[in-house]
């Protein structure tokens, strides 16, 4: 046996180094949608404190906030991730897991954006991208990344 790697474990290392090299983008942008996901998630309820203080809200059954994930999709667009405050009865509120932010381009002119409050954690499956009725956004929440 020579000591020599042969051809076909070459050929396999520069597969995996070239799927790599290319795939580091998709894998940064995951890590940080799971991070900013995650602070959401725990950091969530001190965001929503404070946008209640700067609108001097309190929370009852009937207006009732919290801050989930906000995921902005859309075609020839950039995707992103922040946080969103909603707000509706405390029994809708509660139904909402993250915003969904569709947006494309009217008449090649007009940049559209909607926020959908929706039940899903996953703003990407069209099939579920209906809005939690009776709750809409209240804030929007940039984070440094």
């Amino acid at each position: 046996m020579s000591a020599r790697p042969s051809a076909r474990l070459m050929v396999v290392l520069a597969a995996t180094l070239g799927l790599s090299v290319l795939g580091f983008g998709q894998i940064k942008e995951i890590i940080k949608i799971l991070g900013v996901g995650a602070a959401v998630k725990q950091f969530g309820p001190d965001i929503n404190k404070a946008i209640n203080g700067l609108t001097s809200h309190k929370d009852t059954n009937t207006s009732f906030t919290k801050v989930v994930p906000i995921i902005t999709i859309g075609l020839n667009t950039r995707g992103a991730i922040g946080a969103a405050q909603v707000m509706g009865s405390k029994k809708n509120v509660e139904k909402v897991k993250c915003v969904a932010s569709p947006e494309g381009e009217l008449f090649g002119e007009i940049h559209i954006r909607a926020l959908i409050p929706i039940a899903t954690d996953n703003p990407t499956d069209a099939k579920n991208l209906k809005a939690v009725d009776g709750v809409g956004v209240s804030g929007i929440v940039d984070l440094k990344l």
